[in-house]
């Protein structure tokens, strides 16, 4: 699902946060713990933009993507 993405973008309990380059090829850590649910799944919604991956939902992140 990773293939071909340069920025994951993540909401996780109000907060959000983004990760590039090398957090993303591997598959680093802290960015595991923002986009994966408490059954290890992604996160609703997984929503990919272009180059971007959008998982989570926050508004005001949400709103920079699509008019909400």
């Amino acid at each position: 699902m990773l293939e071909g993405i340069e920025e994951v973008r993540a909401a996780k309990r109000g907060k959000t946060a983004t990760f590039t380059g090398e957090a993303i090829s591997g598959m680093d850590e802290d960015m595991l713990a923002v986009i994966l649910g408490p059954t290890g799944n992604l996160r609703a919604p997984t929503i990919r933009v272009g180059k971007t991956l959008v998982v989570g939902f926050e508004a005001t992140m949400f709103s920079e993507f699509f008019e909400v």
